[in-house]
């Protein structure tokens, strides 16, 4: 019961979370930049000013509230509001002592995301910004020192605020040449620094955060569609040109998947769960499988939704679909036709599963998770997988000490490291790596919180931004040392 020996063993985290650094080296605006923080009760804000009149506002961001934006507004930063992106936990000014800490723990790869508005400023600048390439050049070649292989995501719930106010976001065509020319410059760039990339963070999301997904102001059937398209079709074109410039770079698709259970025996409640995972499994379909499935295409019939298209793109689509799947697995959910108590945790939480444990966020932990959602992938794609997010947050607490006390952290991992083992060594299941979410403290994206914690590493800050940044090594960060020292093996 072993893991292979080239199995890539790291941690994740987002530039919208992690990497603050908000007014350094000519970064612009993007989304994140204008999303308040909030609690796990209350969703986050997006603010706007009205350029005519300064009247200023906020609405929901779509990650569990909707979106309204008057007439005329545009997203705007608003002197007096809190931003946690704006210095999240601050890895622009840490990247040198965080990565020696992922070094110490033994990381085979780190999962990062590039702030595409530190690349372009506004989205559609003419000229990359210097500042912003040569930030990541520093990162990856600090990586290198370490012997960690970067695996980064080209976006990750940030898109130019440009791009939003000039051109509607991603419901908008003209992301697509933009969005490629970003790629073909990080692909040249980086050339032999980076070997593996993800185009769009859970691109899925684009059903229910448009705008944290896809920049988008406007929420309809229609516009998340075309957002969506567009984002396959740019993700082709990132695939092409990757194997233009460097044969060795894999470009992968980012799905963000959990399995699915019905809550009763009632056939109404399966084809419940059926439906569930169409509206996840299409994502996948598209980008990794390389067509539209009839039956998206039959619900877009039944809902009047039309595409702008070109001819090519379903030949791009099909010809440089994506490497590798990689996904994000938190748990599990329930779907049912009766009545049942709401589940809280993501979006995709479905109905309460009364055989599991939740913490205080709803995140349930389900000890067989990962081993049945790398056999649905790969049963259906027959690609390589990459699990790129597993983790739970909890409100962890510093002792005097300076030590936190994680076991609860540590408990989860250790059944979900083991039901992902046991897919590899009973299943066959190729899986490329594992990256744990937030491996250093980092601002929760639902919620804007940072209480809510997932890493192996402390940071001192709070929701309202006080603390020194000081970093501390977790219990878990020990155990996953020792995890990673046995491939794998043991686990105790």
């Amino acid at each position: 019961m072993k893991f292979p020996k080239d199995f890539l063993w790291g941690g994740a985290t987002a530039a919208n979370q992690y990497e603050g650094g908000f007014a350094d080296g000519g970064k612009g605006v993007n989304t994140s930049d204008v999303m308040t923080a909030g609690a796990h009760t209350v969703p986050r804000r997006i603010t706007y000013i009205n350029p005519k009149t300064g009247e200023t506002g906020s609405t929901g961001t779509g990650f569990g509230a909707p979106m309204e934006f008057p007439e005329g507004v545009i997203p705007a930063v608003i002197e007096g509001e809190y931003y946690p992106s704006h210095t999240a936990t601050d890895f622009y000014h840490h990247f040198k002592e965080d990565i020696a800490l992922m070094g110490e723990m033994g990381f085979k790869t780190f999962r990062l995301s590039m702030n595409w508005a530190r690349i372009f400023p506004n989205g559609d600048d003419a000229e990359p910004c210097e500042a912003g390439l040569a930030f990541y050049d520093e990162v990856f070649d600090e990586c290198k020192k370490y012997g960690i292989e970067p695996l980064v995501t080209l976006s990750h719930y940030e898109t130019p605020i440009g791009l939003t106010i000039k051109y509607g976001g991603w419901k908008n065509r003209a992301c697509i040449p933009l969005f490629e020319k970003y790629a073909r410059t990080a692909f040249a760039r980086y050339k032999g620094k980076v070997k593996y990339y993800l185009t769009f963070n859970e691109i899925n999301m684009m059903s229910f955060c448009p705008f944290m997904a896809g920049g988008m102001t406007e929420s309809t059937p229609q516009t998340r569609a075309q957002g969506a398209h567009n984002q396959f079709v740019a993700s082709a074109l990132a695939v092409k040109a990757a194997h233009e410039i460097d044969p060795e770079i894999k470009v992968g698709q980012m799905l963000a998947y959990q399995p699915t259970y019905a809550y009763t025996c009632d056939p109404a409640d399966q084809l419940k769960v059926m439906e569930a995972q169409h509206g996840t499994l299409f994502y996948g379909d598209v980008q990794t499988g390389g067509y539209y499935p009839n039956y998206i295409l039959k619900e877009y019939e039944r809902q009047g939704i039309v595409l702008e298209e070109c001819p090519e793109d379903y030949e791009l689509i099909k010809n440089y679909s994506a490497d590798f799947l990689s996904f994000s697995c938190y748990g599990s959910s329930c779907q049912t036709t009766h009545q049942g108590e709401a589940g809280e945790g993501n979006l995709m939480m479905g109905i309460k599963n009364p055989y599991l444990e939740t913490n205080a966020w709803g995140w349930a932990t389900d000890p067989h998770c990962l081993r049945l959602a790398l056999n649905t992938l790969y049963d259906r794609y027959r690609k390589p997988l990459w699990i790129v997010e597993n983790g739970i947050g909890w409100d962890d607490k510093m002792e005097e000490d300076g030590s936190v006390h994680d076991d609860y952290r540590i408990k989860y991992l250790q059944a979900n490291i083991a039901s992902m083992r046991d897919a590899i060594n009973l299943d066959g299941i190729p899986l490329m790596g594992y990256t744990m979410w937030g491996c250093i403290d980092l601002v929760s994206a639902g919620t804007g919180e940072m209480k809510k914690r997932y890493g192996f590493v402390y940071v001192d800050r709070d929701d309202v931004g006080n603390g020194t940044l000081k970093r501390s090594r977790k219990d878990s960060f020990y155990w996953y040392k020792k995890v990673i020292a046995s491939d794998g093996e043991d686990l105790t």
